[in-house]
């Protein structure tokens, strides 16, 4: 026996799990960020460069997602791809990471996975950062520590 939902309930649930994603996003400010990247360990001296990075990638909204023409998709603030470093819908990758885990507002984990991409390929692995940020003048962020 099939039981039909009643519409409204579908759309209740619908709006229930819109609500759930929205309050787990996060648009972060530049020294915030550079906060964040700070308590997990990574050196002020390139704190500008992961800012202009998370900036040109996402707009710094840890909820960004880009489906891409490969089949591939990138995650959220750092725009991390499924290719290679994560997987969808379970653990895998070279981060041994969950790629829908990097939606949240916490990006203590994308901090770790970042940092194992950075650890082989520097920022040239985003080409975006090349594009966008290397050789040219990085955020300002020296009031974020004061």
């Amino acid at each position: 026996m099939i039981t039909r939902i009643p519409k409204f309930l579908y759309i209740a649930s619908l709006l229930l799990v819109l609500l759930a994603t929205l309050s787990e996003a996060k648009i972060f400010k530049k020294c915030d960020l550079a906060k964040e990247l700070g308590k997990s360990g990574i050196s002020r001296t390139f704190h500008g460069n992961w800012i202009c990075l998370a900036n040109a990638e996402s707009g710094l909204d840890t909820t960004k997602l880009t489906q891409l023409p490969n089949l591939t998709a990138s995650y959220g603030i750092f725009q991390i791809n499924s290719k290679q470093w994560c997987r969808s819908g379970r653990k895998g990758g070279v981060c041994n990471m969950k790629c829908e885990d990097f939606l949240d507002d916490n990006i203590t984990n994308d901090i770790e996975c970042v940092k194992i991409i950075q650890s082989r390929l520097g920022f040239n692995g985003w080409p975006i950062w090349v594009k966008k940020c290397k050789g040219k003048e990085l955020p300002n962020i020296s009031n974020c520590y004061i």
